[in-house]
Order: C-alpha cells, then structure tokens, then sequence
C-alpha cells in the first residue's frame, strides 16, 4: 500500500489575522490619505501643488479632540456627519476649480446650480445632448461616492482614535503645539501655503460669507432696479435725435480685450479692424470705439446683455433673476416706447424664452424660426453672415417703420471650431450653402490638444464676425443705419489669460455725422480699433449716457 505524505498546513490561523491586520491598516492609511486631501487641497488649480498637501490641518486636530471626549453613540453620529460635510466641501471645491477655468470665478452654492444646467447644454453641443447628460449623471454619482466615502473615511479614523485614547491624546497634543508654532510664526514651504493650515474652514466661512452676502445683496439690487431717471419719461422725451434711424445693437460672443490688444492673438484681428475702419471710411461711414468693463467674463452673456440694456449691475444668476421679474425701462423697452419697432435675434436659443419680456421686443428670432436649414458649427446654431442676412430679409429689407435691434452673433462661442467661411451675400439663402463646412474644418478635438491652436481658433472666429458685420454694413447699410457693436465678456482663461480684466471692444458706427457729432463728448477714438488709451466704461452706465445723449 503506497503512503502519501500530506503537507502540513502551518500558521494559516496567523497567516490570516496578518492579513486581516495589513488590510485593516491599508483601509485605515486611505481613509487617513482621504480625509488629509479633502482638508488640504485648494480649490484653485494653479494652487493645486505637492507643498498644498504636506501642511498640517487645524481641522485634524480640532476633529481628534472632539471625538475624544464623546461617547460612542455621539461619536459616530458627529463623525458620519463631520464626513459628509467634508465630502460635500471636497465637491465644492471641485466644481470650484471648474469654474475657474470656465469662468474665472468661484461656484456659489445657492445661486449656481442653473449654470451648471447651462453646462449640460454646452456640453451637449460637443458630445450630444445624450453624452451631456450622462457625463453629468456620472459626475453626480461620483460626488455622491466621494461623500460617502469622506463619512466612511472620518467614521473609521474616529473609531481608531477612540480606541487609542493615551496615545492619540499625546499626538494630538504634541502636533497642537507645533501647528500654533508654526501660525505664529508664519512658516511655509511655498508662497500662500503656510504649513498650519486652516484652508478646509476657511474655504466653508467663505462659502457661508458669499451665500449670506448673496441674499443681502437681493435688497440692495432691488433698489438699484427701482431707481430709474427713465422710467417715466414720455415717448417725446426719449431718443429724439435718432427718429428715423434703424438702431442695431450688436453682440458679438466673447469679442474681448485680448482679441485687440497685448496678445498673440490681436495682429490678427487688429489687421480686421484696421482693413474695416479702411473699407467703411471709403462707403462713407464713420465710426468711434471705446471699452465698456462687463459684468462676467469667460461666459453668462445673458448678465452681459441684462447690464447693457438695463443700466444696473447684473454681476450674478440671482440677479438676473430677479431683473426679469421687473419692469425696468431697457433700451429695448425705450426705443419701443418712443415708437420704434423692437427686435431680439438670438440664434443660441432653441427653447422658449420667457423672460426676454422684460426687452419689450415686437418680435423674437430664434434657430427655431429663423429660417435656417444648415448645418451647426459645435456650438453656434448657424453661422454670423447667416443670422445678418436672415435678419435683413424679415426684418431691413421691408417697408417698416425705424427698427431697434439687439442681434447675438455666436460663432465665436467657445469651442471656436469648425468655422463657416463667408459666402456671397446672394448666395446665403436659407443656410443650405454652408452644409459641407463644418467637415471640411478642424474639430474641437483637434484644436484642444494644444493651447496655441486654441487661441488662434478664437482669433479666427473673432475675425470671423468682425469681417461679417463689417461687410453687412458695406452691402447693406445706408444713411439711417446706426449700428452699435459690442463684446459680452472676455473669453476662458485659457485664451484671456489668468487674472485678465474684464474689458470688452464697443463701437459706433454710421454715416450720419450729426450721431458722430453726439457722442464727440464721449471721447471715444476714432476707428473700429479701440487702443490701450480708449475710455473704458462700466457696462452699467451705457444706457444712461446713451438716453443722455439721444435725447434731444
């Protein structure tokens, strides 16, 4: 009989508690690493260093003494809550870093949340509008993840520190004394990054502080919006040195500072501006250019357009919000009270707007009803040339009383790319013509790969609608055409630079001198191409001086 000798199995009680003990530690040094990070990181990019994470956090050490002296029931209680307030704060400072590099600016947890829907849509003309918004259903599932497991992390670290009494005690003491060495005397291994650190209750102090002046400020805009110099003059008090005339206010998508002045990118569009000042000069047109400083920069055109036409500071969602809900006196509203018909062309929309009301526009022009039948260009519903001449066609070209307009042009909405070319005015029809362009250009992806391809994207939309404005008026403009064109913001950070100011291009143009005779006191220059030496207005304050100075 064969006999077979069976191994025998040793230490496989010890081997498994060993394994239990380096998983058990492996789970506790994450939920450690965890709860470090979402202390210590910044909610700003450029700050986002290796120095920004080898600092001792205050909040660490308040949240050990506190779960020190609580019972067990408390503990968990204060700890899974103290998680997910820290898993909600580490969201926050992600959609902060966001908005950075979208707009320039930080995310207010109460106002906000409708831009991040205006987002979705953004991204819906890139990656379609199904793409959109499961990117965005992912990106809330994740931060429901991340606050989850931030309450999980504080949880565990509570139960290790509860159950190491003596020593996390003389720890903590110990890394006190060295963080209150440390704050007084102000050490730090990198610029803005002290090494006691406080930053995780200081960014929520700053998130409670810009919430509680957000609701203060609900007031003091209220009475912005009430006083109004305007609002009850009679129809003879109003633009009386326009009677007669078409009055286009023109905006086109992020036509800032950058695109004329300091960049690479303003050779280029200075080349247009200088060629245009050439081109209407010789039809006859005369022309005068400035700065006005915008309420948002990088996007929210809308608060650019509210401050344009309202005359008050629309700097913020709440704002606005609560600016369509008044009557105060527009341009639009002006112009339409002094007997003009009132016009809004803005191809971006494709869904009902209820609040452009408060314009007092006779009719609205969408991509819905427009007349176009070509192609999109990433984000823009059509291209500029298109929307000027469909303009035209229903509303300059028919026998009419003077018209006021306010007219979006948007291919130079961000991602700049695919372009449209320009085409034979006769040839625009319903938009067909423009239907193998956008394969026969570069695609966003293409474009991203590399900052320098970004900004000469932007500078090429940027010339784009300058050269179709500039040409509309050569084609179609006559002696009662007085046209106002204007940026709404500056655009990203990625192609305005960080820190840019929020200065946009304005211009006047017409063939009537007796207008260039009004706005002289203006002190605007000459030109379309406004140099570093031009006035620089608050958007605010260009209906008040524009009523001012037409008024008679």
């Amino acid at each position: 009989m064969s006999v077979f000798t069976r191994p025998a199995l040793v230490g496989l009680p010890g081997d498994r508690t060993a394994a239990r003990e380096i998983a058990s530690s492996a789970v506790t040094t994450l939920s450690a690493v965890l709860v470090l990070f979402a202390l210590l990181a910044p909610n700003d990019l450029d700050a986002l260093t290796p120095e920004a994470f080898v600092r001792l956090p205050v909040e660490a050490l308040l949240g050990v003494a506190v779960v020190l002296m609580l019972r067990d029931g408390a503990r968990r209680i204060v700890a899974v809550s103290a998680g997910a307030v820290l898993g909600l704060l580490t969201v926050f400072k992600a959609i902060d870093i966001g908005f950075g590099l979208a707009l320039n600016r930080r995310f207010n947890p109460v106002f906000d949340w409708g831009v991040l829907g205006n987002g979705v849509d953004l991204l819906g003309t890139s990656i379609g509008r199904a793409g959109a918004i499961a990117s965005f259903a992912g990106l809330t599932l994740l931060a429901v993840v991340v606050i989850v497991l931030m309450a999980l992390a504080v949880l565990r670290l509570s139960r290790v520190v509860a159950g190491r009494r003596t020593a996390s005690t003389r720890v903590t003491a110990v890394l006190s004394v060295v963080w209150m060495v440390c704050a007084v005397s102000g050490a730090q291994l990198a610029p803005g990054q002290p090494l006691a650190s406080r930053s995780a209750a200081a960014f929520a102090y700053d998130d409670l502080r810009q919430v509680r002046a957000g609701i203060r400020d609900r007031d003091a805009f209220a009475t912005e919006v009430a006083t109004d110099a305007f609002r009850d003059d009679p129809p003879s008090g109003l633009l009386k040195a326009l009677r007669g005339k078409d009055v286009l206010f023109t905006f086109i998508e992020s036509y800032g500072r950058v695109a004329v002045q300091d960049s690479d990118i303003a050779p280029k569009v200075d080349a247009v501006l200088d060629a245009g000042t050439a081109r209407l000069k010789s039809a006859g047109y005369g022309s005068r250019s400035a700065f006005l400083t915008s309420p948002t920069t990088s996007a929210g055109s809308w608060l650019a357009h509210s401050t344009f036409q309202s005359g008050v500071w629309v700097d913020s969602q709440h704002r606005y919000d609560d600016f369509v809900k008044t009557d105060r006196l527009t341009l639009g509203g002006a112009f339409k009270r002094a007997g003009w018909e009132t016009v809004g062309v803005v191809p971006a929309h494709t869904e009902d707007w209820p609040e452009g009301k408060v314009y007092g526009y006779d009719r609205y022009y969408d991509a819905r009803n427009i007349g176009y039948h070509g192609p999109p260009f990433s984000y823009a519903t059509m291209p500029d040339q298109f929307t000027l001449s469909a303009f035209h066609r229903a509303e300059r070209a028919r026998e009419r009383p003077p018209l006021m307009a306010e007219i979006d042009l948007v291919t130079s909405h961000w991602p700049w790319t695919p372009l449209p070319r320009m085409v034979d005015w006769t040839a625009v029809g319903d938009g067909s013509v423009y239907n193998p362009m956008p394969s026969q250009g570069k695609t966003p992806d293409e474009v991203f790969t590399d900052p320098a391809k970004v900004r000469g994207a932007y500078g090429d939309s940027i010339a784009y609608s300058l050269n179709s404005l500039i040409s509309y008026v050569e084609t179609y403009g006559d002696d009662d055409l007085v046209l106002v064109f204007l940026g709404d913001h500056q655009p990203n950070p990625i192609v305005a630079g960080a820190g840019a100011d929020r200065d946009v291009p304005i211009t006047v143009v017409t063939r009537d001198k007796a207008v260039l005779d009004k706005v002289a006191g203006w002190s605007w220059q000459d030109g379309l191409h406004p140099d570093r030496n031009a006035p620089v207005w608050r958007m605010d304050t260009f209906r008040d001086r524009f009523l001012t100075t037409f008024a008679r």
